[in-house]
């Protein structure tokens, strides 16, 4: 369903691959989907032919584009998870929100209107709670993100409806973390949390091992409603 094109960066000196899947008509709304470490691979891409199934925009961003080209990597792997986790040693996060944001612009432009989200899985799940707080983005799905403890100090700029999915026996993301995730963002009038008891980090992996299948179905059902609620 869909196919990679080129985005132009923030600055407009240089172009980066993005998997954009269309729908079939004319979409009113899109959504940036904001890979794991594994980079744009099958499972990410099907979930953005999942959205433009729904009738949106999808569009991956490949975050690792400046470090690696065409980062394509499965979490099964155990060689493959460790190419992941060196990638992720080299990425900037801080260059990928730029990324990030020059995708909401292009998607933007593409629909016509600011109806734009993002739903990130993993790193993407952080760097979708940074996308809240640092762009435009009109409402931001994380599924376990890592180290969102840490960037709390980033809370009060959040302007848009953000959902949070967190399996209480994520290995990335320890109890203490999780419970100052909730103690910080409970109170929150644009943030809700979600807690999904006994289930570990990547639940909701398209395809692979680590997918739950009764988990992944409700928390994506929450996700498919929050974002026809705030980007109708």
């Amino acid at each position: 369903m869909g196919a990679i094109e080129q985005v132009k960066t923030l600055t407009g000196n240089a172009e980066f691959p993005c998997y954009v899947a269309n729908p079939d008509g004319k979409a009113s709304a899109a959504i940036i989907v904001i890979q794991e470490i594994f980079g744009v691979n099958e499972g990410i891409r099907a979930k953005c032919d999942h959205w433009a199934s729904l009738g949106y925009l999808a569009i991956a961003p490949d975050l690792f584009w400046r470090i690696n080209e065409g980062t394509d990597l499965d979490a099964d792997v155990p060689e493959e998870f460790q190419t992941a986790l060196d990638l992720m040693g080299k990425f900037n996060q801080d260059q990928g929100i730029r990324d990030i944001e020059a995708a909401i612009h292009f998607a933007q432009t593409e629909i016509g209107s600011h109806k734009v989200g993002c739903v990130g899985y993993c790193l993407g799940g952080r760097l979708a709670f940074m996308t809240a707080a640092r762009t435009d983005i009109r409402a931001s799905v994380g599924y376990y993100g890592v180290g969102i403890d840490g960037l709390l100090d980033e809370k009060h700029a959040i302007a848009h409806e953000v959902m949070l999915h967190i399996p209480t026996n994520d290995g990335f993301v320890p109890a203490d973390a999780q419970a100052a995730m909730h103690a910080g963002l409970d109170d929150h009038p644009k943030v809700t949390l979600y807690d999904y008891e006994g289930l570990d980090h990547g639940f909701a992996a398209q395809f692979g091992a680590r997918r739950d299948e009764a988990a992944a179905t409700l928390a994506d059902s929450r996700t498919e409603a929050f974002f026809k609620e705030h980007l109708a």
